[in-house]
Formats: C-alpha cells, sequence, structure tokens
C-alpha cells in the first residue's frame, strides 16, 4: 500500500515537472517507489503511515532514488 501511494505520487508530480504525461514516467516512478520502500526500516514506514510524508531519514533515501531511477528533484 506504501509503494502504491509512494508511486501514485511520483506519477503526479513527476509528469507535472517534466511536463510530460503519467505514462512517459511510469518505469521512472517504478523504479523510485519500490527502491523508496525496500530502503525504509518498519520505523520510517509507519511514520509514513501516521503523517502521509517521509520524515527526513526516509525523504534523503527518496531522493536518492530519483537521482537513482532518473527523475527530476521536486525543487
Amino acid at each position: 500500500m506504501i509503494q502504491l501511494r509512494a508511486f501514485d505520487a511520483c506519477l503526479v508530480t513527476q509528469s507535472q515537472l517534466m511536463g510530460t504525461t503519467r505514462e512517459a514516467v511510469h518505469s521512472p516512478c517504478s523504479c523510485y517507489a519500490k527502491g523508496t520502500v525496500n530502503a525504509m526500516t518498519k520505523d520510517k514506514i509507519q511514520a509514513f503511515r501516521d503523517t502521509g510524508y517521509f520524515n527526513n531519514s526516509a525523504r534523503e533515501k527518496g531522493l536518492q532514488y530519483i537521482d537513482h531511477c532518473k527523475l527530476k528533484r521536486p525543487f
């Protein structure tokens, strides 16, 4: 469920940032969601469930996977 939420958020954000379709960022967003969630500890996953946001350490992992999966950083 967490991976799906991260994937959906990535599709929306990256398609807007890159000015393209959601289909065009499907594979990179899948890479991002899988990598980021797999790198998270149970505590980080629970914090995400509680707040709907990545905490600082999980956010750093997310940024690493944004770069690894060739996506655009949102800032």
